[in-house]
């Protein structure tokens, strides 16, 4: 049924005229006459009486009129609803970050949410690798992974990292570069596992290779807390994330390796083919963030 006919009917019990009921409405009182016709005509009865004193209701017109009313409320609250939706306003996302996004991701969700308070996000950590895999398959909405992207997928660049030896604070490094690379091979490394962090694994290989670097690697570990847990025991050094100082311990230390085989760019991806307009949404946020 029309919800038009409902919303006339509705419409012409509150106020009681065809007229007035009409010019809320918006439409001609012919036109408005018309579709109170149709809805008698659909339900089979009159559901008005008119005379010189407007319009009340018949016996069944006072039937239907709530159940009439219930609809037509429902209507406009999922009419309001869809408006919200297809404005971002309202929904779910599901974002991936890492370790190298662990600064920006929680403040800019932070910021959207305050903004969106009718979106519901939930945060995933998880490599970058992981995270391509997520948003290519529609598991995750976003994410903020080391860039590139394959070109399935869109990024847009929010920020930089860097690699860094994570040390304890008595096995301090050479300042100069140039001596770095005996430095490292005189100590057994402590590596992330090329499964958990593939991204960051390739990272430390192409930087050694490009060093001239072989140093012997004691230990795999499944996350960078481990990773930093061994170096503090005196296991050995590691090849981290600049940003592992958020979460390293009290006497392991970062020095800041230096070279373009040492940076990399962090972006926030998408797959164009599952964007919504909450994930579009979030992206107009983000875009206003403070650096």
């Amino acid at each position: 049924m029309d919800i038009r006919l409902l919303r006339a009917f509705v419409e012409a019990a509150d106020r009681q005229t065809f007229s007035e009921a009409a010019a809320s409405l918006s439409i001609t009182q012919p036109a408005f006459t018309k579709q109170i016709q149709q809805l008698e005509s659909l339900v089979g009865t009159p559901l008005f009486h008119r005379g010189r004193h407007g319009a009340v209701l018949t016996a069944a017109g006072a039937e239907l009129v709530g159940g009439a009313r219930t609809v037509v409320d429902l209507a406009a609250r999922f009419e309001a609803r869809a408006k919200r939706v297809g404005a971002g306003e309202e929904g779910h996302l599901t974002i991936g970050f890492g370790l190298s996004s662990i600064g920006i991701a929680p403040r800019a969700v932070a910021a959207f949410r305050a903004s969106s308070p009718g979106v519901s996000v939930r945060l995933e950590d998880m490599s970058s690798s992981a995270q391509v895999d997520g948003v290519r398959s529609g598991e995750l909405d976003l994410g903020f992974a080391r860039l590139p992207v394959p070109r399935d997928l869109r990024a847009i660049a929010v920020l930089s990292d860097h690699l860094a030896i994570a040390h304890p604070s008595e096995r301090q490094p050479p300042a100069d570069d140039a001596a770095l690379p005996p430095w490292l091979d005189e100590h057994p490394l402590v590596r992330l596992s090329v499964g958990r962090g593939p991204g960051l694994a390739a990272q430390a290989a192409r930087y050694v290779a490009d060093v001239g670097a072989q140093p012997t690697i004691v230990q795999d570990a499944d996350d960078l807390q481990t990773v930093l847990a061994l170096v503090a025991a005196g296991v050995g050094i590691g090849i981290v994330p600049a940003s592992a100082r958020n979460i390293a311990p009290r006497h392991v230390r970062l020095r800041r390796l230096r070279g373009t085989s040492a940076s990399w760019k962090i972006g926030v991806v998408w797959n164009p083919a599952n964007e919504t307009p909450v994930v579009r949404s979030f992206l107009d946020a983000l875009a206003t963030l403070p650096a």
